[in-house]
């Protein structure tokens, strides 16, 4: 078994246990009386180990950082005296657990996923709110732009919307009405979420081109928009449109924006790299901004859960649609501006 050597552990300290006589029938002798004097502080050790709490006083930390030393002397002695036998193995064990136990930090699944919500992605967010600011406003000057160019050249809603959507439109529906009488709301959400989820995937991942992935992303996504509201708004449509992505559209435009600026951050590390090499400025990068898509994913769902249960719904009212929609914007804003989740106040030391 390969085990972390005890010796450094006990430099400082004086090796415990007896000394190897001349004879080997001594030797034995020595070792087994040594061994027998410890066996029952190596069974208390065993039973204090496994009913340790998590959270230790200082005292109780002190002893246990104590007795750990004293199994590091016993370790050393055990493979002087003993070296291959199954009671040296057993020691060894012990000793790789005890230093697991005080080198490495305990697991906290739920204290490390409250952190990550409450104040890992919030500041990532808020250093990413500049490139968002300007890509929220790149998206409204595109949707501007699709819609000045299908209001002047109708013919361009070719270029974004597909024959059946058209054909839609020119007989007086959107290609939204009778989505629940195809599908069940379930499948439907589940659908509308994985579309998300890969249009979000791609604007970040795009963004390895230098962060003109993630522009072009926004870009394309503005003049559809623009150009739907346009053309439907040629057939007096353009409420029933709106009436349709009010509730999911505030959150899932800005989800689109939010990975497309952690995108971007992934092209900035490229072009100005932080780090001594691009490759570790991209992998510091990464690994920085890619907890965002956590948050997009989350976002998502709830976006989805809209879109396949209400907006498609003709018995929601227009209010309802609008109280929905800003209401998840908004929580959305608390959550990545940091106010949603309460901190705790920090201890004055003493």
């Amino acid at each position: 078994m390969n085990a972390a050597n005890p010796e450094t552990d006990a430099r400082s300290a004086t090796a415990a246990g007896p000394t190897i006589g001349a004879s080997p029938a001594s030797a034995a002798r020595t070792a087994s009386a040594w061994m027998t004097s410890r066996a029952q502080l190596w069974s208390e050790w065993l039973a204090q180990s496994a009913a340790r709490p998590r959270q230790l006083d200082v005292d109780t930390a002190q002893r246990y950082i104590e007795r750990y030393r004293a199994l590091a002397r016993d370790l050393v002695s055990a493979r002087r005296l003993l070296p291959g036998s199954r009671a040296t193995a057993a020691l060894e064990a012990m000793y790789v657990a005890a230093h697991t136990g005080i080198d490495r930090s305990e697991r906290q699944t739920g204290t490390s996923l409250l952190r990550l919500l409450r104040d890992d992605i919030p500041v990532i967010v808020g250093s990413l709110r500049p490139t968002i600011l300007w890509l929220a406003l790149l998206l409204f000057a595109a949707a501007a732009a699709g819609s000045w160019l299908v209001s002047v050249y109708p013919e361009l809603i070719a270029l974004v919307a597909s024959p059946k959507m058209i054909d839609a439109v020119e007989h007086g529906r959107l290609w939204t009405e009778g989505m629940l009488n195809i599908a069940p709301a379930s499948i439907v959400s589940v659908r509308i979420l994985s579309n998300n989820i890969v249009v979000s995937l791609f604007a970040f991942c795009a963004g390895i081109f230098f962060g003109l992935g993630a522009f072009y992303i926004i870009a394309v996504n503005g003049l559809m928009l623009g150009a739907l509201f346009a053309f439907t708004h040629q057939f007096g449509l353009d409420g029933e449109l709106l009436k349709f992505a009010l509730a999911h559209g505030p959150v899932e435009l800005s989800v689109i924006c939010i990975s497309a600026a952690a995108g971007t951050a992934l092209g900035e590390s490229l072009i100005r790299p932080s780090a001594p090499t691009r490759r570790e400025s991209f992998q510091q990068a990464a690994g920085r901004v890619a907890r965002v898509l956590i948050a997009c994913a989350l976002l998502l769902i709830g976006c989805g859960l809209i879109e396949g249960f209400v907006s498609p719904d003709p018995s929601v009212s227009l209010a309802a649609r609008a109280i929905i929609g800003f209401g998840y914007w908004l929580l959305m804003l608390l959550w990545l501006g940091g106010r949603l989740f309460p901190r705790r106040p920090l201890r004055a030391p003493g």
